[in-house]
């Protein structure tokens, strides 16, 4: 019984520590199946998403499916640490629990609280390894336990500064594509300056491999919501996947080389990122452009200098664009409980700039 325990306890060592190296460490997407980690994000995130959408409220549902990012960060470090020691305690114990206790003989209690003092590095002294084999299993797990605290301290702040520097683009979007952002407000706020939109574009692009690096390394920070509830890192990047569609299949003197490139970028970051999140493309999902949308797209855009071109040649390129990306946004929207922008949009739209906690009028 006790090979058996001491085996199970390395094993387990050796799966948790492989899995934490994986997600703190390895810079790509692990495509294995069976991962802890992995587990623990489709177990945990069902039960949250879950009660989520039983909530009505959608600012309370909101908040609620904010504390998810952190908190499932927080919990999953202590999982493996919890783990850690757990295996440790049991090798010790496979061992034959050769630990001297102040208190009388050492116990399996005495194994867990000899690892966990251990793996933390208190060193208290109250119990003790006896005999070679005891006293390496020690030595090694104080400096797992080293290893692994420094790994996390230097874990959190660059997760949090991937949150920030993709959040960072997303408000700057705000002034530029409406709140929540269309395409057909980008588009016509920078109708009269294609070149305004060209660098958009561009930074767009840039934007989009950056989160694709970002977020293929650290998954965990796609469950980060932004600030406001009109935004997300998801709705932002569908809005500039619909703006390059327009732009390559129909208007009339737009930058439609960049476009195609900033396409290009943002639609491989949506697919990967639904591979990594395990959500498979939505190919029955609603039509987010109604019938007529098309028609509507085009009266609001021709008396902006930048008209769409007609003609079902440019219907069946916006058709065949749009079909590239909107079954894995569905997707991930589905997943993640993020609204998709709608392709239509007053106006006149409310900016989040213009309000405050005090109401909604503008300030």
């Amino acid at each position: 019984m006790r090979t058996f325990a001491l085996v199970a306890g390395i094993v387990w060592i050796f799966v948790i520590m492989w899995d934490a190296f994986e997600a703190l460490v390895l810079p790509r997407r692990v495509t294995r199946r069976l991962r802890p980690t992995r587990f623990f994000y489709r177990s945990t995130w069902g039960l949250w998403s879950c009660i989520a959408r039983g909530m009505r409220s959608a600012g309370r549902r909101e908040t609620y499916l904010s504390f998810y990012g952190p908190l499932s960060l927080l919990v999953l470090l202590a999982a493996w640490a919890a783990s850690l020691v757990a295996g440790f305690a049991v090798v010790q114990w496979g061992l034959g629990t050769r630990l001297h206790s102040v208190s009388g003989p050492a116990t399996p209690i005495d194994d867990l609280y000899m690892s966990a003092t251990t793996f933390f590095t208190l060193g208290l002294g109250d119990v003790t390894p006896v005999g070679a084999a005891a006293r390496v299993v020690t030595a090694v797990e104080a400096g797992i336990g080293f290893g692994f605290l420094a790994m996390v301290i230097g874990y959190l702040p660059v997760v949090y500064q991937a949150f920030s520097r993709r959040e960072v683009t997303i408000t700057l979007l705000d002034a530029r594509a409406g709140s929540p952002p269309s395409a057909v407000v980008l588009l016509e706020r920078h109708a009269s300056d294609h070149a305004a939109l060209e660098r958009l574009l561009y930074e767009w692009e840039h934007w989009s491999a950056e989160f694709l690096e970002s977020h293929i390394s650290y998954p965990v920070v796609a469950y980060f919501r932004s600030q406001h509830d009109n935004q997300s890192w998801l709705g932002a990047l569908t809005t500039v996947l619909d703006a390059s569609a327009l732009v390559i299949a129909g208007t009339q003197g737009g930058p439609g080389r960049q476009a195609r490139l900033t396409f290009a970028m943002a639609r491989h970051a949506v697919v990967d990122i639904a591979q990594v999140l395990s959500a498979a493309p939505d190919l029955g999902a609603p039509n987010r452009l109604r019938p007529d949308g098309l028609a509507v797209l085009r009266d609001r855009l021709s008396p902006q200098c930048l008209p769409l071109l007609s003609g079902d040649a440019a219907e069946k390129t916006l058709e065949e664009l749009r079909a590239m990306y909107e079954p894995y946004v569905a997707a991930l929207s589905r997943r993640l409980l993020m609204d998709l922008p709608p392709w239509l949009i007053d106006r006149d739209p409310q900016d989040n700039w213009r309000t405050t906690a005090w109401g909604d009028g503008d300030h």
